[in-house]
């Protein structure tokens, strides 16, 4: 079969990774693509956000099928133009797609079909925003509605810093229209982790659980990023937890959206917090997750293809999904600067003399035969191991092999 996914990071590479290990698959492109994507599949110059272009490329080449990685093509309905086309998509439709596209609408679901979540409201006015927040007071948490990279979540400790952060969403637009709207929810305290399922609409079939590391410095210090790193399975999370999240959070959210006339299949994520008076939903997203896809996948001992077809025909409850047993984890090295403004250009080394780990490319690109660095996060660095402290030794071990100028990266993943 010929198969295209759509992205070009590190969640991405992963992806072709393992599709690149199926009998099944016989070529593999991936748009745009990056340096170590290239190494496996065919780079193609596509607008990943032209559903037409993405189409028609999927025509010219009698593709079999499309896996659409990234959250803004979901968003967009590429996955609706492919199969209206004919063309076997995996991932969610845009409707279904809205329960990460828009964090109100996600609540709207989680209330009406009691998944637990932290209390909130949603304003469209700047105004209305800070006054609530000067109402319940501080700590509280200001998301942007829409999508932003995953960027776009305020934790903030006074109502000053609050107000701020409205006015970053909302006045100055720091993430476009995806500032439309504020969601202003109460601050939940606990440790945080992520239950990914594959899904056909009704069975629901759970991951590892992961978790992973979202500010930029060690000790959980500095900005929000994407991702700096992560590990699976998480020690955080009980079997009871798990079977919990399966029944309390995914199985209820895939039964809701049903419900709601917009059937969900493909990959639902849950990130999670496990507090003081119980399990509580953070925020969904409508496919794998990245950094956690560099660690979930090294541990799926089944073949991708064939759940992608199981979930396709609807029958996932007849496919055996097997996981091995150990941990794994990546650490991510970013760019100098990142998630704020960064340098591209850096010639990366290393890259073949890094022993024992799986280097996945998130932001890099071919110059004239050298790698360089083409983004914020760079690279992940994964590495699989007997148990968890194993997997991280080995995966800093990796790290420390690769250099680029400025290359930055927490030295605390796995640690807390």
């Amino acid at each position: 079969m010929k198969v295209l996914v759509i992205g070009g990071g590190g969640r991405e590479h992963a992806i072709v990774h393992k599709l690149a290990q199926s009998p099944a698959v016989t070529k593999l492109y991936c748009a745009p693509g990056n340096a170590g994507i290239a190494q496996l599949a065919e780079c193609v110059s596509l607008n990943i956000m032209d559903n037409d272009a993405v189409t028609a490329f999927a025509h010219e080449k009698q593709l079999d099928w499309v896996f659409v990685a990234p959250d803004d093509p979901l968003a967009n309905g590429l996955v609706d133009a492919l199969q209206n086309a004919g063309i076997k998509a995996f991932g969610p439709s845009a409707a279904a797609a809205r329960v990460e596209a828009s964090k109100s609408f996600a609540k709207y679901v989680m209330d009406k079909y009691d998944i637990p979540t932290a209390a909130w409201k949603d304003f469209s006015d700047a105004e209305k925003a800070k006054e609530y927040i000067r109402c319940v007071g501080a700590p509280i948490v200001v998301k942007a509605d829409g999508l932003a990279l995953g960027k776009g979540v305020f934790v903030c400790q006074s109502v000053s810093e609050a107000e701020a952060a409205v006015d970053s969403i909302m006045v100055q637009r720091a993430f476009g229209s995806a500032g439309a709207r504020v969601i202003v929810e109460e601050c939940l305290s606990g440790p945080e982790a992520s239950v990914l399922c594959f899904t056909d609409g009704k069975t629901v079939v759970p991951m590892v659980a992961a978790q992973d590391h979202k500010r930029a410095y060690d000790g959980d210090r500095g900005p929000n990023t994407g991702g700096m790193g992560a590990f699976a399975p998480t020690p955080k999370l009980s079997h009871g937890d798990i079977l919990y999240v399966k029944e309390h959070i995914l199985q209820r959210a895939v039964d809701a959206l049903s419900a709601e006339g917009c059937p969900f299949m493909g990959v639902l994520y849950a990130g999670i917090m496990m507090t003081p008076v119980g399990i509580k939903v953070i925020e969904f997203n409508a496919r794998f997750g990245d950094p956690e896809t560099q660690v979930i996948l090294p541990l799926l001992r089944s073949d991708l293809m064939d759940i992608m077809q199981a979930i396709d025909a609807r029958k996932l409850d007849a496919c055996k999904v097997e996981w091995q047993p150990g941990a794994a984890a990546v650490v991510v090295m970013a760019s100098e600067g990142y998630p704020g403004s960064y340098e591209k250009g850096k010639e990366i080394s290393g890259l073949t003399s890094a022993d024992g780990v799986t280097v996945y490319h998130a932001g890099t690109k071919n110059v004239d035969g050298r790698v360089v660095t083409n983004g914020g996060r760079v690279l992940g660095v994964t590495a699989v191991g007997n148990d968890l402290p194993q997997a991280i030794a080995a995966a800093y071990r990796g790290v420390e092999q690769i250099h680029f100028e400025g290359a930055q990266y927490r030295k605390d993943i796995g640690q807390k």
